[in-house]
């Protein structure tokens, strides 16, 4: 008899909190959802570290910087240690590092690695958590702590957590060595365990096309690649945002302009995150220069509703924004795209690039 709650309302409430599980959101790419599920919870209790880190993670993805960073401080003063605070503070330390560019960048690199082997530590079987250290060892140089072998052996972690991210991982990480040939039985196998797993098949087709990959395959034969898995997937995919926008960029890749539109025009009427497929339509129109004028009409709408982290950002949309407007010879408003562009991200490499030719 004691076993059984006596007061519903605490037996509601405990269940609601043992059911909070916001790193799957994260791990597939649903940050808006777990940005609200996170607000909702802070709503009634302030002090909740997990959905104060949960908050961070989201607004890191979302390019929302500044304030990912002070929820992820806030967590980690409400509970130092916290494994999910410790990968948000080292992912927007890292996001800042990449941003700026400059000799604070080595500093928060560090700094970066320090959380996420913190994190790893707290908990070694985060999923996220590992799949981010695995890829920080292998891409960052041996002065700052990069190591193929410490990368594997995250990758190795993973498998035991979730098999098909560990062989995915595995492959991302001798894709970036440039050995593909070696990385390919990874690939398969993850995609055979996860076929229509939206992120492992984005992972796959990133890899693919690395630079790392076309100078271990050559540029045709990474086209050709490229353009083949591409078609294969699609099909596994056609109902996910993210899926699709790696479809389509995969075949923008391969120089099938026409393919690349199609697929992400196609994939919009029954998105699960149509503002994704609006931005990668964006892109091909500026990238291609084909269909500008529609480019243009889906870039203003996904400037105007929420948009889904993991692209970029808004300052992404207006840089492409710019970039359709300079090629249409709209050279003011082509400036103040590039002009908002920067408003929203000071450091965007793109929209500053874009800029100077406008100068010229």
């Amino acid at each position: 008899m004691h076993n059984v709650c006596l007061v519903p309302a605490v037996c509601f409430l405990l269940a609601a909190q043992a059911a909070y599980n916001p790193r799957t959101d994260l791990d597939q790419g649903r940050f808006l959802k777990a940005l609200a599920d996170a607000e909702d919870r802070l709503a009634d209790n302030s002090n909740d570290a997990l959905a104060l880190a949960t908050k961070a993670q989201a607004l890191c993805a979302l390019m929302r910087l500044g304030e990912a960073e002070d929820a992820a401080k806030r967590a980690l003063e409400i509970k130092p240690g916290q494994p999910d605070a410790l990968l948000a503070r080292a992912l927007v330390t890292g996001a800042k590092a990449i941003q700026q560019r400059n000799l604070n960048s080595v500093m928060m690199f560090s700094q970066a690695m320090d959380d996420l082997k913190a994190a790893t530590k707290a908990d070694p079987a985060y999923p996220l958590a590992l799949a981010t250290l695995g890829i920080a060892y292998q891409q960052l140089p041996t002065l700052l702590g990069g190591s193929t072998k410490k990368a594997l052996d995250c990758a190795e972690r993973l498998k035991a957590v979730q098999p098909s991210k560990g062989f995915l991982l595995h492959g991302q990480i001798l894709a970036l060595g440039g050995k593909w040939g070696s990385a390919q039985p990874f690939f398969k196998q993850a995609l055979t365990l996860s076929s229509n797993d939206p992120t492992i098949v984005a992972g796959y087709l990133e890899a693919l096309s690395e630079k790392a990959t076309r100078k271990a395959l050559g540029e045709e034969a990474q086209k050709q690649l490229l353009a083949t898995e591409a078609r294969r997937l699609l099909p596994k995919v056609k109902r996910s945002a993210l899926g699709m926008e790696a479809v389509s960029l995969a075949l923008l890749e391969a120089g099938l302009d026409e393919e690349a539109w199609n697929a992400a025009l196609g994939a919009l009427p029954g998105a699960d995150a149509p503002s994704i497929l609006k931005l990668q339509l964006g892109k091909v129109a500026a990238r291609a220069e084909i269909h500008q004028e529609e480019g243009l009409a889906f870039l203003k709408e996904a400037a105007s509703e929420p948009l889904e982290g993991g692209t970029g950002g808004y300052a992404h949309v207006y840089w492409r924004m710019g970039q359709i407007l300079k090629n249409l010879d709209r050279r003011d408003e082509a400036v103040k795209a590039a002009k908002e562009a920067l408003r929203y991200n000071q450091w965007h490499r793109g929209a500053k690039e874009l800029m100077e030719s406008l100068a010229k």
